[in-house]
């Protein structure tokens, strides 16, 4: 029997790495402990407002902005490096990068134009990445704004001008509140005869050649034709991967431990264990971190961002047994509904409660809104096969 969504985060939260329970057992805490349950909306508490602002109606706008999220139970301080949403104001001909001191800090760039840009992705996105912001707002005032984010592209909040910022903060909320769980800890407690793989990681390596052979970009739309040479290497180190990573697949060791795809490596091309391929053995959830078991002597790279979905899914979906994830779509596939960004509990939660209303949870397709898919299966070939005659490259924007 499957837990309400409800009891959800409280299962995750009592699954611990250093004292790893069956999952039956962790069920049933989960169940009497989920009135401890919280979302990370009641987490962050503090943001700031800093920057230079464009011109009076983008500053004007900034504290109406600031009053709402004050509303909402948010406390405002004076030093960014002490807040956990940054609303940073920039001139758009010069925009200045914020420094973060933390990677849980969320900047949100607000810029003002007189009206809307004619080409939104190709004006907004450089300045995105000048800006090392995770969004940027782009105020047209009394009208709209205009919302950039990394992998998602573009969308836009209008209301009269006078509920214009609250519903801004009503879009971008949600993200900014959302909990990233990209944090690894490696551990050398993996098996021996696993530091060469099993026929599982065989299984892994070849359906990454699959994956490669797509020839999907990395996001619903050409970053590289949006930046500049610079700029779009930029990205890459931001990222922190050699080439735009275009999906991510796992396949399912035994009730708790997954293999997984590294983040950002050659999907053609996964070939060593720790390194190429990682043993997602737990998550603990108080440190949000994603525990890997490593083999001795290998210097191993961080498994994909997304291992927090995949997590959810398998502890939650015991008859799952592989997924897979790729920037493109499936027309008719149930979406969610609110851009969570990658490696959040929150879009990991989402996800997860839409595989449960569908009648095959182990052989489902889950659209991602403006992003891509997670298709489930009993195995990686049975994915890719039932899949790929139906997959489209171009992700609709919505």
């Amino acid at each position: 029997m499957r837990l309400p969504i409800a009891g959800l985060v409280a299962l995750v939260r009592v699954v611990t790495a250093t004292n790893p329970v069956p999952l039956s057992s962790v069920k049933a805490t989960a169940v009497t402990n989920m009135t401890e349950s919280s979302d990370s909306t009641s987490k962050l508490r503090r943001f700031a407002v800093t920057g230079t602002p464009g011109g009076p109606a983008s500053k004007e706008f900034s504290e109406a902005v600031a009053q709402i999220l004050e509303k909402r139970g948010m406390a405002r301080v004076e030093d960014p490096a002490q807040a956990d949403f940054v609303l940073l104001l920039f001139p758009t001909d010069s925009p200045s990068p914020f420094r973060r001191r933390s990677r849980g800090t969320y900047v949100a760039a607000l810029h003002e134009l007189e009206e809307m840009p004619s080409d939104p992705l190709a004006a907004e996105y450089p300045l995105l990445v000048r800006a090392l912001a995770n969004s940027v707002l782009c105020y047209v005032p009394g009208k709209a704004v205009l919302v950039t984010t990394p992998e998602r592209g573009t969308f836009t909040a209008e209301a009269p001008a006078d509920e214009l910022a609250e519903r801004l903060v009503d879009r971008i909320e949600p993200l900014a509140t959302s909990r990233l769980v990209i944090d690894n800890e490696y551990v050398t407690d993996l098996e021996p005869e696993l530091w060469q793989g099993d026929e599982l990681t065989k299984e892994l390596a070849w359906a990454g050649e699959q994956l490669d052979g797509f020839g999907l970009l990395p996001a619903p739309f050409p970053v590289h034709e949006l930046l500049s040479e610079r700029e779009f290497r930029h990205v890459k180190r931001l990222w922190g991967i050699g080439g735009l990573s275009y999906g991510n697949l796992s396949i399912r060791k035994d009730e708790r431990r997954y293999w997984m795809s590294a983040s950002g490596v050659d999907k053609s091309n996964l070939v060593e264990i720790g390194r190429d391929i990682l043993m997602v053995s737990n998550y603990d959830a108080e440190q949000a971190k994603i525990i890997l078991s490593v083999p001795p002597e290998v210097e191993p790279r961080r498994v994909s961002v997304d291992a927090i979905e995949h997590w959810m899914i398998y502890q939650r979906h015991p008859e799952v047994g592989a997924i897979l994830h790729v920037h493109a779509w499936l027309e008719g596939a149930a979406a969610t509904e609110i851009n969570f960004p990658c490696g959040t509990e929150e879009l990991a939660i989402a996800v997860s409660s839409l595989l449960d209303a569908e009648d095959d949870p182990g052989h489902a397709v889950i659209g991602l809104r403006n992003h891509g898919i997670t298709a489930t299966g009993e195995n990686l070939r049975e994915i890719i096969e039932r899949i790929t005659p139906r997959l489209q490259p171009q992700v609709p924007m919505t």
